[in-house]
C-alpha cells in the first residue's frame, strides 16, 4: 500500500495533468481552455461549427512552439511556449547558449500547467553582443533564435507596431512576415488582441506564435493582451472586480482570476519586472512596466486594468451602456470625478518615468488603445457612433491626465485595439498642445471594421497641406476631446481582402535629428515599391519635440554643459509648480523654453534631474543670456 501511494504521490508531482479533474480553473466554469487541459488528446469539438484551433498533439520533436524575450539593464527574460505535453512527458525544459560554436546549457525552467509556458531569467546579462538560443525539450524538440545585441549605436531605432489579428482569417501571415523581415525592425510591439478565441487562449496563443516566430525569435518582443485575449468583448478592468458578463460595461474581469493570470503569464511574463508589482483584486496580477531599446525609453502601460465601467455610473445615452448617440447630451456629466482611466498607480509610474533617463535618450508609450474617439463609423458603414466609451477618449479628465505626464518627456503615444490607422495630434487644453498617437492597423481586419469619416464630409480648420485624403484638420471628437487628424486609413470594399484597410505600422525613431516617422502599410504591400506602397497619407515626419505643442512665450537663459555633457533637464513653473517637461538634451547647448509669464526652476542630473537646481529664472528675450553648467 505505501508503494501505491508513493507512486500516486510522485504522478501527481511530475504529471499534474494525468490526474487533473475539470473544472481546472472554476467550476462555474468548466471548460475555459478546454483544448490543451486535462485529457487535451481526447478533446472534441462540442458541435459540427466548432474545430480545433491548432493541431494539438503535434510530432513529439516539434512541442516547443515559440519563444519571446526582452532584456534590459542586465536581464535577460525569456517565455518559451509549449503544445501541450503528455503525462508521460518531462516537465522541465532547457535554455542554451552557442559560445564560440559550443551549445552550452545555461538554465532549466519548470513547465507551467494550466498553460504549457516555461520560463528563464539570465543575469547578469551582457547586451553589447548577439547571442543565439534554444530552448529544448527532452531529446529532439526545439525551437532556436537569437539574443540580439542592444543597437545603440544605431542612429534610427524601429519598431513594428501590430495588433488584432483576426481569427475568421487562419494560416499564415507569410506576406507580413516577409515585408518585416526586410524592413527589420529592431523591437516589435503587439498592442493586443494577439487571439480572439475568448476561452481557449492557449490553443490562440500557439495559433499567434506559429504565425510569428519566424520575426519574434530573434528580437526583442513585446506583446500584451487586451479585451479579446482574456475573453471579453471589451474590458474596463476597474482594478480587477469580477464583471457579470464578458461584455463587462459594469467593470472588472468576466473570467477567473486564474484564467487571466494564465494570459497575462503567458503573454507577459519575458517582459521587464514591473516597477510596482502588488496585484490588484481577486489577485490579477500587474504588467507595467518600462523597457530600453537602442536608447529609446518605452513605458508599457495597462490602460484598461484600472479604468472604471460605465454601467451604472453614467446615463445610458445609446443602445448600449458604453455607447453614445444622443447629440444633445451634456459631456460633463459623463466625465465624473470617482471615474478612473490609468489609475493613481500608472500615473505615478509615468510621472517617474518622465524623470529617469538612465541608458535613454528618447522616450516613448504604449499601450492597448487609443486615447482619444478617432473613429465615427463602427462595423459597418451604417453604424455611427457618436462616442465610443471602450476608447480612452473617455473618461475626459482621465484621458488629459495621461496626456499631461506623457507630454513631459515629449513622448508619443503608440496603440492598437481601433482596426483603424490614424495619426492624431491630441489637445488638452487647445488644439494640438498634446502629443501625438499612433494607433496602428488591424493585422487582419475581419472581426469589426472602422471608418473615420465625418457626418458633413468636410475638412477640419487646418487641414495638412497637400494630403490625398479629404478629412484632416482640427475635429472634436464625440467627448469634446481636440484632436487633428493628420492620417487615417479607411476600409475601402471589405468584401476584398486587399481593402480591409488592415496591415501594420512601423515607426522609425531617428535619434541624431528627434523626429519619428509614422508608417502604415497594407498587409498585401509591396515593401520593394517604397513609400508608394504604404497607404495615402503616410508616412508622417514628426519632431518629437512637438509633442509638446503649447505655445511657447519665452525661453529661459540657455545652458551651455561641458561638450561631453547632454544632460536631463527639469523646468518647473515656481507659481503653479507644475513639470512643463524633463528631458535629455540633444546637444550641450539647450535654451529651455516655457509657455506663460513669471519664475521657473531648472533641476539638472546626468540621468535624473537631481544634481543640480537653478531657480527663480525668468523668461528672457535677450538670447545671449547664458548659464553655465558642469555637473562634474
Amino acid at each position: 500500500m505505501k508503494k501505491i501511494l508513493a507512486l500516486c504521490l510522485v504522478v501527481l508531482v511530475l504529471f499534474p495533468s494525468a490526474l487533473a479533474q475539470e473544472p481546472v480553473f472554476d467550476k462555474d466554469f468548466p471548460d475555459l481552455d478546454s483544448q490543451s487541459v486535462s485529457q487535451w488528446w481526447d478533446w472534441r469539438p462540442p458541435n459540427r461549427k466548432n474545430t480545433a484551433i491548432v493541431e494539438m498533439n503535434v510530432p513529439r520533436d516539434q512541442v516547443v512552439a515559440f519563444a519571446v524575450y526582452t532584456h534590459d539593464h542586465g536581464v535577460l527574460k525569456l517565455s518559451a511556449q509549449l503544445f501541450p505535453l503528455k503525462p508521460d512527458e518531462a516537465r522541465t525544459v532547457r535554455l542554451e547558449f552557442n559560445e564560440q560554436g559550443t551549445w552550452n546549457e545555461v538554465a532549466t525552467a519548470a513547465v507551467q500547467y494550466p498553460g504549457w509556458d516555461a520560463h528563464f531569467r539570465v543575469q547578469p546579462w551582457d547586451n553589447t553582443r548577439s547571442v543565439r538560443y534554444r530552448v529544448r525539450h527532452g531529446t529532439d524538440a526545439m525551437f532556436d533564435g537569437t539574443i540580439r545585441r542592444d543597437p545603440t549605436e544605431k542612429p534610427t531605432i524601429v519598431v513594428g507596431v501590430l495588433s488584432c489579428n483576426s481569427s475568421r482569417t487562419k494560416g499564415p501571415r507569410e506576406e507580413m512576415i516577409a515585408n518585416l523581415k526586410a524592413q527589420d525592425p529592431d523591437f516589435l510591439f503587439f498592442a493586443g488582441d494577439q487571439s480572439y478565441h475568448h476561452t481557449e487562449h492557449t490553443a490562440g496563443w500557439l495559433e499567434f506564435g506559429l504565425q510569428f516566430r519566424e520575426i519574434m525569435r530573434d528580437r526583442p518582443t513585446v506583446t500584451i493582451p487586451d479585451d479579446h485575449d482574456v475573453g471579453q468583448g471589451n474590458i474596463w478592468g476597474q482594478n480587477g472586480r469580477k464583471a457579470a458578463t464578458p461584455a463587462g460595461p459594469d467593470g472588472g474581469y468576466h473570467y477567473p482570476a486564474s484564467y487571466v493570470n494564465m494570459v497575462q503569464r503567458q503573454q507577459t511574463w519575458h517582459l521587464p519586472d514591473p516597477l510596482d508589482p502588488a496585484p490588484i483584486e481577486r489577485g490579477i496580477t500587474v504588467y507595467f512596466t518600462r523597457l530600453r531599446v537602442g536608447g529609446i525609453d518605452f513605458a508599457i502601460i495597462e490602460d484598461r486594468k484600472f479604468k472604471s465601467g460605465p454601467e451604472g455610473k453614467i446615463p445610458q445615452m445609446g443602445p448600449r451602456p458604453d455607447h453614445i448617440n444622443d447629440p444633445n447630451y451634456d459631456r460633463k456629466s459623463v466625465d465624473l470625478p470617482r471615474l478612473e482611466l490609468l489609475g493613481a498607480r500608472q500615473l505615478k509610474f509615468l510621472e517617474q518615468w518622465t524623470q529617469d533617463w538612465t541608458g535613454a535618450d528618447l522616450k516613448c508609450v504604449l499601450s492597448q488603445t487609443a486615447l482619444c474617439g478617432a473613429v465615427h463609423l463602427h462595423g459597418n458603414r451604417s453604424m455611427r457612433l457618436l462616442a465610443d466609451l471602450d476608447s480612452n477618449a473617455w473618461p475626459q479628465s482621465g484621458r488629459n491626465a495621461a496626456l499631461r505626464v506623457i507630454r513631459r518627456a515629449w513622448a508619443p503615444h503608440l496603440c492598437g485595439d481601433q482596426h483603424l490607422a490614424v495619426v492624431v495630434k491630441h489637445g488638452i487644453d487647445q488644439y494640438d498642445d498634446g502629443p501625438f498617437g499612433f494607433t496602428a492597423p488591424a493585422i487582419v481586419n475581419t472581426i469589426y471594421g472602422r471608418w473615420w469619416h465625418p457626418v458633413d464630409e468636410k475638412a477640419g480648420l487646418d487641414p495638412v497641406p497637400g494630403s490625398p485624403l479629404p478629412w484632416t484638420g482640427k475635429y472634436e471628437d464625440g467627448l469634446g476631446n481636440k484632436i487633428s487628424m493628420m492620417a487615417y486609413a479607411n476600409p475601402g470594399n471589405v468584401a476584398d481582402e486587399g481593402q480591409r484597410g488592415d496591415g501594420y505600422g512601423l515607426v522609425r525613431f531617428d535619434k541624431r535629428s528627434r523626429k519619428a516617422t509614422f508608417e502604415c502599410w497594407p498587409r498585401f504591400a509591396k515593401v520593394s515599391d517604397g513609400d508608394k506602397a504604404q497607404y495615402p497619407g503616410w508616412p508622417v515626419t514628426i519632431s518629437l519635440e512637438s509633442n509638446d505643442g503649447r505655445k511657447r512665450t519665452g525661453y529661459l537663459p540657455e545652458l551651455i554643459f561641458p561638450h561631453n555633457q547632454r544632460p536631463v533637464v527639469e523646468v518647473v513653473h515656481e507659481g503653479s509648480n507644475e513639470v512643463l517637461y524633463c528631458i535629455r538634451v540633444s546637444t550641450n547647448r539647450f535654451r529651455p523654453p516655457v509657455y506663460t509669464a513669471g519664475s521657473h526652476t531648472v533641476r539638472i542630473g546626468r540621468d535624473r534631474p537631481t544634481e543640480k537646481v537653478l531657480t527663480n529664472l525668468n523668461p528672457t528675450n535677450d538670447s545671449s543670456q547664458s548659464i553655465q553648467v558642469n555637473l562634474d
